[in-house]
């Protein structure tokens, strides 16, 4: 690198020396440029670079400290060197004093050392220059960056405090400095209370770093606490002198609550804070653990609400999640501290209790909990009431571990509700027969798809005056090569229950559409062929998609399928289903609410929904002659029915009577044993061909 160096003075002889003398230095190399007045020099400072000056303060336009004065603000990074004559040495001291690098004297120039001094004086400049840019940078670093430092000298008096420091200790740089550290940063123990040695004392002590010990808290100048992590080191000089220490933290108060709120939210049920099926395993394991040291007992109570659907049926889930809210406080009223209240899901809760003798006790806080549960409980302004069925399993009688015990108790509650619900039953092995059979049941569903062990039945829709054919309902049955035909109350609830009923649902879908297809091609005029649908099957993404696939897949248009919704499934999420249900209308499909009248749907809704059939449930039809409460519904739904110009089709007709009551009352279709029980679809081919018998009136 070529330096620039800029004399100043009007003597010509001695500039004559200094740049023969600069020009032949080999500490260079220099380029000397020079100008005899003080205006040429501060516009030549002004227009190009300049790495050094040598300046006579005694110009023709300038004289003395003024001179250095002027030069210094025009070029304040630039290092500048006197040129000082016999007698100007005082003046040269006072420039020194100002800033000045030094002097020359006039008698010395053409001395080869005058090279050496200025590129000395050059390069220290450039290194001052670069140790204030890191300077300036760290500085700047410590400013900006969110954690806290404090650097100490070598008896742990503070020197330094950054911004996020004083923030986060209470303590500005100017109060803090000289201060010990462990006034500054006051640390104690979280739980004890006791305090706690500063790290950087520790660090100076070990002439290494050190942590901060685990559970310590910072009290702030104010009092006030802080969570914090930190870490403190030695500082050293070039030599490996320690000098101090600096300490570097943070507070983590609010990611101390986050992670607590995290681990609260992944063992808690969101809805009613309880613990969840996680924190109830791990508790039953240590319950358990404890049992066997004391030779005591551990009981398991699995609840589950008999009633709760209808309240989401027909009041919606913001009210029947805060039922369940109201409900879970009411379970926790009803037990010990040191007993555990833990809800699976749904309207399912669990309840490990530890420590007592259970044959009695688990019998009494049952009998709490049924008490606590059908008491009536008012959420926005509503009386709901629910009942509940309580299963209890006993530790060691009943399972030495936490999962065998769950499914022992939900064995018992089951057999609480075949017994009616409202009541609790203690497990016994003839249940644990019942539930090994729903587990066989299930195991074999999953395998009776590919065995091809599923078949569809026909029932038909029968035009109540003129007695012909107008439908069929798709009916499963499923023979087992072991079991034989196994009834679909057998199998349906625990298809449902396993979700095995969306792959089963699929297929009864496109054997359906393949059936219509065979008798379209046949000639065969049987209306529509339809299927009814499960709630899960509805909520199934896809479902919409599916359909579709099932119809192009077979050939046959959508106006000779009908799908069948509980109007109970159809209120569940009334807003979403209305979605589906219009774009299963927009393929043709027709649409039929079945066992209509036994929900609790607003009928406003049937407006809203594109509904082309209403389906009378069969309890109120073989009711018609012996309940008139029956037929005023019966009656009632098929006027509503004809009025809003929907089909109107009911189900369960067994006799003349019946027939007879609902051709009076104007219902157009029907189905039942009277005309014919689901048959197979060679036999229902026929059917088609002969028609129906017993339609006289």
């Amino acid at each position: 690198m070529t330096y620039r160096v800029l004399v100043l003075t009007d003597d010509a002889a001695d500039a004559t020396i200094l740049i023969d003398v600069l020009g032949r230095a080999e500490d260079g190399p220099f380029t000397v440029e020079w100008v005899r007045r003080l205006a040429h020099a501060l516009e030549n400072l002004r227009n190009n670079r300049c790495d050094a000056i040598l300046a006579d303060l005694s110009l023709p336009d300038s004289d003395g400290l003024a001179t250095f004065d002027q030069l210094s603000m025009a070029a304040p990074h630039t290092p500048i060197m006197t040129l000082t004559g016999r007698g100007d040495e005082a003046l040269a001291r006072q420039a020194v004093q100002r800033g000045s690098q030094g002097y020359l004297a006039r008698g010395n120039l053409a001395n080869s050392l005058v090279s050496q001094a200025l590129s000395s004086m050059i390069q220290r400049k450039t290194i001052e220059q670069l140790l204030y840019l890191e300077r300036s940078r760290a500085e700047t670093t410590l400013k900006s960056i969110a954690d806290a430092v404090v650097c100490t000298d070598t008896a742990a008096a503070v020197v330094y405090l950054n911004p996020a420091a004083e923030k986060l200790t209470g303590w500005s740089k100017d109060d803090a400095t000289g201060r010990p550290i462990g006034e500054v940063v006051r640390l104690v123990n979280r739980v004890s209370r006791e305090p706690e040695r500063s790290p950087i004392e520790l660090a100076l002590m070990n002439d290494r770093p050190m942590p901060l010990p685990p559970g310590t808290i910072m009290l702030r100048r104010n009092g006030s606490e802080a969570a914090i992590e930190d870490s403190a080191s030695p500082i050293r000089d070039w030599s490996g002198k320690t000098t101090g220490a600096v300490m570097v933290f943070r507070d983590v108060t609010a990611n101390e609550v986050m992670t607590a709120k995290l681990i609260h939210q992944t063992q808690h049920d969101t809805l009613t804070d309880l613990p969840n099926r996680a924190l109830l395993q791990d508790r039953t394991m240590q319950a358990i653990a404890q049992a066997k040291r004391h030779k005591t007992q551990v009981a398991m109570l699995f609840i589950d609400l008999d009633n709760f659907k209808d309240v989401n049926d027909t009041l919606g889930h913001p009210i029947g999640d805060r039922l369940l809210q109201s409900l879970a406080k009411g379970l926790t009223d009803c037990v010990r501290k040191s007993d555990t209240v833990s809800r699976q899901g749904g309207d399912e809760f669990v309840i490990l209790l530890t420590g007592g003798a259970y044959d009695r006790d688990a019998a009494s806080i049952a009998g709490k909990i049924l008490a606590a549960t059908a008491r009536t409980q008012v959420i926005d302004g509503k009386d709901l009431s629910v009942t509940a069925s309580i299963g209890i399993s006993v530790f060691p009688v009943d399972g030495e571990d936490s999962e065998t015990l769950i499914k022992r108790a939900d064995a018992a509650m089951y057999h609480a509700k075949e017994k009616g619900g409202n009541n609790f039953q203690f497990f016994t092995e003839e249940m644990n027969a019942r539930a090994v059979e729903r587990r066989q049941i299930e195991a074999a569903l999953r395998c009776a798809l590919e065995l091809g062990e599923f078949r569809l039945h026909y029932q038909p829709k029968v035009d109540l005056v003129t007695g012909a054919i107008r439908g069929a309902e798709a009916l499963l049955r499923w023979r087992h090569p072991e079991w034989g035909l196994v009834p679909p109350v057998r199998f349906i609830p625990v298809a449902e229950a396993s979700g095995l009923i969306v792959p089963i649902g699929q297929w009864v879908l496109g054997e359906a559409c393949t059936q219509a297809k065979r008798w379209i091609d046949a000639g065969l005029a049987f209306g529509s062929i339809a299927v009814n649908i499960s709630a899960l099957e509805l909520r199934q993404d896809g479902f919409v998609e599916g359909l579709r696939a099932a119809l192009d897949g077979a050939g046959v248009e959508g106006r000779y399928l009908q799908l069948e919704i509980t109007e109970s499934v159809l209120m569940e999420d009334a807003e979403a289903n209305g979605a589906i249900l219009r774009q299963i209308k927009s393929i043709g499909v027709q649409l039929a609410v079945d066992d209509f009248g036994t929900g609790y749907s607003s009928l406003s809704y049937l407006t809203k929904f594109p509904i082309d059939v209403l389906k009378i449930d069969q309890s109120f039809v073989s009711n018609i002659e012996l309940s008139p409460h029956s037929g005023i519904i019966a009656g009632a739904v098929i006027d509503m029915g004809n009025s809003l110009n929907l089909r109107v089709v009911a189900e369960g007709i067994e006799n003349r009577a019946q027939l007879a009551f609902l051709r009076k009352r104007h219902c157009k279709q029907g189905q039942g044993f009277l005309f014919s029980e689901a048959i197979a679809a060679e036999e229902f081919a026929a059917l088609l061909s002969s028609g129906v018998p017993m339609m006289a009136a």
